[in-house]
């Protein structure tokens, strides 16, 4: 089976009882998914074992590299219980945050999280049930956080509270997310996304502990994060702009701008960003989304996100294969659209001072230059088709690697063809054995040519060094 995608945004699914089974999974993936997500906020360890065990057998009958990333739920933050079950606070009243584990009144309630109590400080905006009650702190006690009720509204047993004005002192791991992270990569999954990141030493953390043994994902959810976000993008392998979180902890209509500076400052340094969070979400209950969502999930297309993300739509919606179908039509009506080139152009970073991404840019410009039928990346690592994929070209491009482990990775970037291959032994190998899969897949014709760049020598890792072109023969071989 040939699985050839008309589109170079990417699309990930979030895998959940709607789509549990593997013949659902294989449906989403020849809708249009290419990265799988386990949500593990609500999968155990043998559902992850499970899951994944499902995606590598479609994966084995498609044919195709398909990524999976593991979600790590991090901290939840939440109030105590409240005697009568729940309150309602009014406007301008006093309300105490305490460690007192007594029920809580229309006057206070337990916070049970002690290490809260020392990041907060007067003036700081506290945010209960997802913003739609909103405090502001008025002192600040060992035990105590003392506030006035902005926003008054009712208050339940153990709904979450958010600080959106406060770095708070504890790790972006709880000790589930450890144990979450341990079988993850137990399992070989092939992205980590990190939740609460606050600080570039969060995403360190994750990295020590995963040895390189997976991708880290960062998903920025947090005011904090976006003020620090040069440094965490550098630290991290991918990045997530995580907008549902991102619009309870700061005013809705920053969200919008600060989608497009996350977005471009992940390509400006070369890393995969992903757009998420109510892409479609009328989709959970109707085979239809709205002209809003269609117009949201294009505009994300047109930034030059790597890929977009459905989360309970796929998960447990009523029309998970139609919300991928859904997505894969808008993008690839978006790549058709005459405007959008032009803005690719516009955005594109500028090479690094470096001889590999001068290769890389070099091999964008001829490959539009000469109107060449498709790139070709020979990459050990991933870093080749990172590059390549950097560019945004508008030639196609086929990664070709020897480690199922990096396609499986390069999945949830722009643009990437991914390929399991052999690695050549000599130059007239790497250059027939492009050919060979251009033409194969599709891509080339014979008499067409294309452009293959690696690392000379083959198979060593982050060294892009050479560029070659060569023509597809009527054998399907190469030529020069």
């Amino acid at each position: 089976m040939t699985v050839r995608r008309n589109r170079k945004v990417k699309i990930l699914a979030t895998l959940g009882p709607a789509s549990s089974e593997q013949e659902q999974i294989k449906g989403l993936f020849l809708a249009g998914a290419d990265v799988f997500r386990i949500n593990m906020s609500h999968s155990s360890h043998d559902m992850l074992r499970d899951y994944v065990k499902k995606i590598r057998a479609v994966e084995k009958e498609v044919g195709r590299p398909i990524g999976i990333l593991a979600d790590l739920q991090g901290p939840k933050l939440r109030l105590g219980r409240f005697a009568d079950t729940k309150v309602k606070l009014i406007n301008g009243a006093r309300f105490t945050l305490d460690s007192s584990d007594e029920p809580g009144t229309i006057s206070r309630v337990q916070l049970p999280h002690p290490e809260i109590f020392g990041s907060v400080k007067e003036g700081d905006i506290l945010l209960l049930d997802d913003g739609k009650v909103r405090l502001r702190t008025i002192s600040v006690a060992a035990d105590a956080i003392h506030t006035e009720v902005v926003t008054g509204g009712d208050i339940s047993d153990r709904k979450g509270i958010s600080f959106p004005d406060s770095t708070l002192s504890f790790s972006a791991l709880t000790p589930k997310d450890r144990s979450d992270l341990d079988a993850a990569v137990e399992a070989e999954v092939d992205w980590l996304a990190l939740s609460f990141v606050q600080r570039p030493e969060d995403v360190a953390e994750v990295r020590k502990l995963s040895r390189g043994r997976t991708g880290i994902l960062s998903k920025i959810e947090k005011p904090q994060a976006v003020e620090c976000l040069k440094e965490i993008i550098e630290l991290s392998d991918a990045i997530m702009v995580a907008r549902g979180d991102l619009g309870v902890e700061m005013p809705l209509e920053k969200v919008p701008g600060a989608q497009k500076q996350i977005t471009r400052a992940a390509r400006q340094a070369g890393k995969p960003v992903v757009v998420a969070t109510q892409m479609l979400e009328s989709m959970i209950t109707s085979p239809m989304p709205t002209r809003a969502e269609v117009s949201d999930v294009a505009t994300a297309v047109f930034e030059g996100a790597d890929a977009v993300m459905l989360s309970a739509e796929s998960a447990a919606g009523d029309f998970p294969q139609e919300a991928v179908a859904m997505m894969d039509r808008v993008a690839q009506e978006v790549e058709c659209d005459p405007y959008y080139g032009n803005i690719m152009y516009a955005q594109r970073a500028a090479p690094e001072a470096t001889a590999a991404d001068a290769i890389s840019a070099a091999t964008r410009q001829i490959a539009e230059t000469l109107n060449l039928a498709n790139i070709v990346c020979y990459t050990s690592s991933g870093t080749t088709g990172l590059r390549a994929a950097r560019e945004r070209p508008q030639t196609p491009i086929i990664t070709m690697s020897p480690i199922i482990a990096t396609a499986r990775r390069l999945s949830l970037v722009w643009g990437l063809h991914c390929i399991v291959s052999e690695d050549a032994g000599t130059l007239d190998q790497m250059v027939d054995r492009a050919c060979s899969k251009s033409y194969q897949e599709g891509f080339a014709k014979p008499g067409q040519r294309v452009i293959i760049t690696a690392g000379v020598p083959l198979g060593t890792p982050g060294a892009t060094n050479m560029l070659r072109i060569a023509f597809v023969g009527s054998d399907g071989l190469g030529g020069i």
